[in-house]
């Protein structure tokens, strides 16, 4: 189980994922929604004091959700996916996983030494958008193999990579390597890939966010793959 907090992730959770909220508790100030359907979902409210003990935040915003944790197992087919190796920051993961959600990604693959993708900061971050795509701790290597069998081309983002708009994309479905926040992802894994693909930069940072670079490569593979298409 796992706590949810804020209006906004609360709406999310009521009306795309019902079936995982076991509870809400909300603050005695706190009016939730009428359009709300919690019909069959059991609200507690308590005391100003009591909530703000329950509370993880600096500033609660009167509403709790206790939710289910859901292990999705996902079968890999020719699609899209990002694969995320020692992500650290729970800010960083939370970004990566409302990112891969807007590039409507078919899944997230989370490899060894990343942060928990239920942390609460990695919940906030990702914005409700772990109620819209299976988010999946697995070993990467097996899930790199596993879509090279499949004819699924992987790429890793790597500063040793090729200038990824001088690298072709052959296939309009794909599986993106992105690494820790220092090291980036393990030369072992990135060892798997068809290519290893680098942002070009004018400027004289050393490297992004990763964040921000898995939104550009996103980016960069989503709109060759729907050109193939045409």
């Amino acid at each position: 189980m796992y706590l949810l907090e804020g209006p906004h992730l609360l709406e999310e959770a009521v009306f795309s994922a019902n079936d995982m909220l076991s509870a809400i508790v909300i603050d005695e100030g706190f009016h939730m929604p009428r359009k709300w359907p919690t019909e069959d979902i059991e609200v507690y409210q308590v005391t100003h004091k009591i909530f703000t003990e329950l509370s993880q935040t600096e500033t609660p915003q009167g509403i709790i959700g206790i939710c289910r944790m859901v292990r999705p197992s996902v079968s890999i087919g020719l699609g899209r996916y990002l694969l995320v190796d020692g992500v650290q920051d729970p800010g960083n993961m939370g970004t990566l996983i409302r990112t891969a959600d807007a590039f409507g990604l078919d899944a997230v693959f989370l490899g060894k030494g990343c942060v928990d993708g239920y942390n609460s900061k990695t919940l906030r971050s990702g914005q409700g958008s772990h109620f819209h795509l299976p988010i999946v701790h697995r070993d990467l290597f097996s899930v790199a193999a596993e879509m090279k069998r499949l004819g699924v081309p992987l790429y890793g983002s790597s500063l040793q990579g090729g200038d990824m708009t001088k690298t072709d994309v052959t296939q309009p479905y794909f599986g993106l390597v992105v690494g820790n926040e220092g090291q980036g992802a393990s030369p072992e894994l990135l060892a798997e890939m068809d290519r290893e693909v680098r942002i070009p930069m004018a400027g004289r940072a050393e490297s992004l966010n990763v964040a921000v670079a898995a939104g550009i490569l996103l980016y960069w593979l989503q709109s060759e793959g729907l050109a193939l298409e045409r």
